[in-house]
């Protein structure tokens, strides 16, 4: 070959080589950097599943959340004790006035309901009476009460008692030829008495004509007043009373037509705000502590939904970095169960328990100062979120190997209980609704579906046997033959039987659970991957500090919150 092509092939030999030698260098460098990246996902990794303890050794992150639950436990839990002996005191007062009235306007109240309803009368002349009485007894309330109360409006701002009667538009019966001419259509009488009205000579009303019943044709008679009260045994407890307005109503039921007619008593009492109150002392100066108190909790709650909102949103942001990462040098998917574990349902469960805690403290705070009277939802707000706290405790436990057995035996056997109480319930539910047809008229623990239904769940806890075989009444042999079929076969199939595999199934989980902290846990890649880490760290502890100066070096600005990923 000439020289002069030999020196034409020089340069480009050059060129080819350096071309080469700049690839490596692209190449080397392009390794370096996945390698980077790759220890970087999983020190952030490792870091995120840590517990509390292990952060702050590892990076002395203090934490915070876990010390705020801490506190938001003693706070919310004084919070709930302070709340429910003012709950109490609110609904013994509606409780007593109630009994209180029935003493008051039933005539020959004993003091004990029978069934559903107050009392019962037998003749007209029961019925008449037992109408006047409670009609006098309105009249005479401030003389013979010995509690604070006194007349209230009605709807339309007068102060009264209303009586109405119900019944059949017109009707003529012989009984003795069995003869029956009846209008099914109803008519509602009403009448309205005053004080005024009741002042005068009481043989005036007595006899008017509304009061000449014909109870072949009447359905019922109702009688309705509104009273007010104030109660001051909250003074006691260093708080603002509460004024009430109790809607008042008694029937006398007639629909059945049977010779005995039932009374009700019912009494609606609403909280309503004090229009004048001059009340000397420290009540004022304890509701304000108390109102401080709430505000703090309110905080405390706050920056605990804070913090852990911002731990789900950056787990959020690892678990997509993981899932990216893991897609691009593995070419496939990480499994549904590996994707759950960045979903933290502690976190969740905090969260919803903060917002609970927070309204149900705003309804407090305005329930202290009387501008809501809603104390049902306050005390199902604060009591549901406190038992969530409470449940939140478990997490914390559970770093421990020796504590968290009965978290994993339920979330090991969550899933098959779910789906064995889903066949087990169709047939309990069958068992309810025949119970109910059947035996309901027979039997006094199956005259509605709510009743039959507790009544079977107690035969299923081994409770209350005797007694549900001793009231089945033997007026009718094929019934008392069925009903004892039905509740041996109940008894049999439940307690024995589906019962005994509800508790088997929890038991094989426990079983499994054991086994797997004797012999170690199944790997998932997610495990497998953070497992690298370790054997790495053991074995190329130069190359990994060398790897971990460069991750720091080369770590954008907008990655280090992914640092303090939990």
């Amino acid at each position: 070959m000439p020289r002069g092509a030999e020196a034409l092939d020089l340069p480009e030999w050059n060129r080819a080589s350096g071309q080469s030698s700049g690839t490596r260098r692209r190449n080397a460098m392009a390794h370096l950097d996945s390698e980077v990246k790759e220890e970087c996902l999983r020190e952030d990794l490792k870091f995120y599943f840590m517990n509390p303890c292990e952060k702050y050794r590892a990076r002395h992150q203090i934490p915070w959340k876990l010390g705020l639950q801490i506190l938001k436990i003693v706070m919310v839990t004084t919070q709930l004790i302070r709340f429910g002996l003012s709950n109490q005191l609110v609904v013994a007062f509606k409780e007593e006035n109630t009994v209180a009235f029935k003493y008051l306007f039933l005539k020959g109240y004993s003091g004990i309901d029978e069934d559903n309803y107050s009392c019962s009368v037998y003749t007209q002349e029961d019925a008449y009476e037992s109408i006047f009485y409670a009609i006098n007894q309105y009249h005479r309330l401030k003389d013979i009460s010995l509690g604070t109360l006194g007349y209230g409006e009605n709807e339309e701002n007068r102060i009264g008692l209303r009586v109405c009667k119900q019944h059949y538009k017109k009707g003529t019966m012989f009984l003795s030829n069995e003869t029956l001419n009846i209008d099914s259509d109803i008519e509602t009488d009403c009448i309205y008495l005053d004080l005024q009205a009741l002042s005068k000579d009481a043989e005036d009303w007595k006899n008017a004509s509304f009061f000449r019943l014909e109870f072949y044709r009447l359905l019922q008679v109702e009688i309705s007043f509104h009273l007010k009260g104030i109660d001051l045994q909250t003074i006691l407890s260093r708080e603002l009373p509460d004024c009430y307005a109790f809607q008042n109503t008694i029937t006398f039921d007639n629909k059945a037509h049977s010779g005995k007619i039932k009374i009700y008593f019912d009494s609606d009492a609403n909280i309503e705000e004090c229009k004048d109150l001059n009340i000397s002392g420290s009540v004022q100066k304890n509701t304000q502590y108390v109102l401080v108190f709430d505000a703090f909790v309110i905080l405390i709650c706050l920056a605990s939904l804070i913090l852990c909102t911002r731990s789900i949103v950056l787990a959020l942001s690892l678990r997509k970095r993981f899932l990216n990462f893991f897609l691009e040098k593995y070419k496939r998917r990480v499994c549904n169960a590996d994707q759950w574990e960045f979903i933290n349902g502690w976190y969740v469960l905090v969260i919803i328990s903060d917002l609970m805690t927070i309204i149900g403290s705003i309804l407090k705070m305005e329930i202290k100062v009387k501008n809501l009277t809603n104390y049902d939802l306050c005390s199902i707000l604060l009591g549901t979120s406190t038992l969530l706290v409470w449940v939140g405790v478990i997490r914390y436990l559970g770093y421990f190997q020796k504590y968290n057995v009965l978290i994993l035996t339920m979330q090991a056997s969550l899933p098959k209980v779910l789906r064995f109480c889903a066949c087990a319930g169709m047939i309990y539910l069958g068992y309810t609704f025949c119970g109910w047809i059947v035996l309901g008229p027979y039997h006094n623990k199956f005259v509605a579906l709510n009743t039959v239904s507790e009544c079977l769940f107690s035969l299923v806890n081994g409770d209350d046997m005797f007694a549900t075989f001793a009231q089945i009444q033997q007026k009718s042999v094929l019934v008392w033959l069925f009903s004892c079929l039905y509740l041996y076969s109940f008894i049999g199939l439940f307690t024995y039987m589906i019962l005994s595999l509800f508790i088997a199934l929890i038991t094989d989980s426990y079983d499994t659970i054991k086994k797997y902290q004797q012999n170690g846990f199944p790997e998932t890649d997610l495990q497998e991957f953070l497992k690298e880490c370790s054997s790495q760290e053991e074995n190329q502890r130069v190359s990994s500090d060398f790897l971990s100066c460069v991750c720091c070096l080369r770590r954008k600005g907008s990655d280090d919150h992914l640092i303090l990923t939990n």
